[in-house]
């Protein structure tokens, strides 16, 4: 019979990514961070929009997108701040602000 080792996930991140704090693993941990971030202001778009009862072709419209686009949104890819602008105020979010913390708020729209 054949003994199976099991090791820890921080172990299979130590071996593929090096340990925390080398620029290989930095560089993952921030690429996890910022995915992370563009899943959840998909989510949030797509909670607006089906509260809204609006299909994904329907707030395509509104902003002169095909529906394609917009799934890509609600699943965390390819927003960028002028879009996301875009989407929160035809869903009728009409101010936004970045919290960057001891620098400041700064409106985004």
């Amino acid at each position: 019979m054949t003994q199976m080792n099991f090791v820890s996930f921080e172990q299979v991140l130590d071996d593929h990514f090096g340990k925390v704090g080398t620029p290989k693993r930095d560089a993952f941990e921030r690429d996890v961070q910022e995915a992370l971030h563009a899943y959840h202001i998909g989510e949030a778009i797509k909670a607006e929009r089906l509260r809204q009862h609006l299909t994904q072709e329907e707030l395509g419209a509104r902003i002169g997108v095909q529906k394609a686009q917009i799934s890509r949104m609600e699943r965390g890819y390819s927003i960028s701040i002028p879009t996301m602008s875009r989407v929160f105020k035809a869903l009728g979010i009409t101010t936004a602000t970045l919290d960057l913390g001891a620098a400041g708020k700064i409106p985004l729209w």
